[in-house]
């Protein structure tokens, strides 16, 4: 198909409008079947030189979880003391994380040191390799929103505290660590521009050389 139809593309932006940095969860667990539906998107995702350096950590012990959340809690503080005045209590009122209440944890990493791919594209920009999992991410992203499903992606954390805890092998870059599950409520808006930490630029500026 060479061209999809004006429902198929305003329903696709929809759901890009519609997909959110979630961080408030219901508890409900999250069926296998639609578990593995959005992992099988990894599937479909382009990567460099084909290599699909993607490696995926189904974070489900509690111990693993509870080392994770400690993790954030730790990396939270640190970034706290970043900041002052009105700020950091601004600060102090966001919800970062959903990790308590949502019902998967994913660590997803890139395999920096596969051979799959035999370097090509690779070879000057070996970064390209992180950038192909993160492509992979977003797919899966949408495919979750299009079940009605939410992700949160936690970035206050210690890579190589979570590394450690998890004992990934050597090669390996965290990427993203992911929560997964039923969102508590269902916005188009950022929670960090309601909350009114930032808001969107108001149009994409491109430049020209």
């Amino acid at each position: 198909m060479d061209r999809f139809s004006d429902d198929f593309r305003a329903g696709l932006h929809d759901l890009m409008r519609w997909r959110r940095d979630v961080r408030h969860f219901r508890t409900d667990p999250v069926d296998e079947a639609l578990l593995k539906q959005c992992l099988d998107t990894f599937s479909l995702a382009p990567s460099v030189g084909l290599s699909e350096p993607w490696r995926i950590l189904r974070v489900t012990s509690d111990a693993a979880r509870t080392q994770a959340i400690e993790n954030f809690t730790d990396s939270n503080t640190q970034a706290l003391a970043g900041f002052t005045g009105d700020q950091a209590k601004l600060y102090a009122s966001l919800k970062l994380s959903g990790m308590r209440e949502a019902p998967e944890h994913l660590a997803i990493y890139c395999d920096d040191s596969t051979s799959k791919g035999s370097g090509l594209g690779a070879a000057s920009m070996p970064e390209m390799r992180r950038y192909s999992v993160v492509g992979a991410i977003t797919l899966m992203w949408l495919t979750a929103r299009s079940l009605g499903l939410g992700i949160g992606w936690v970035s206050v954390l210690d890579p190589v505290r979570l590394n450690a805890d998890l004992e990934v092998p050597k090669g390996w870059t965290l990427v993203a660590y992911l929560c997964l599950g039923w969102p508590a409520e269902n916005t188009t808006t950022p929670e960090l521009e309601t909350k009114g930490w930032e808001t969107r630029a108001p149009a994409l500026h491109i430049e020209s050389r």
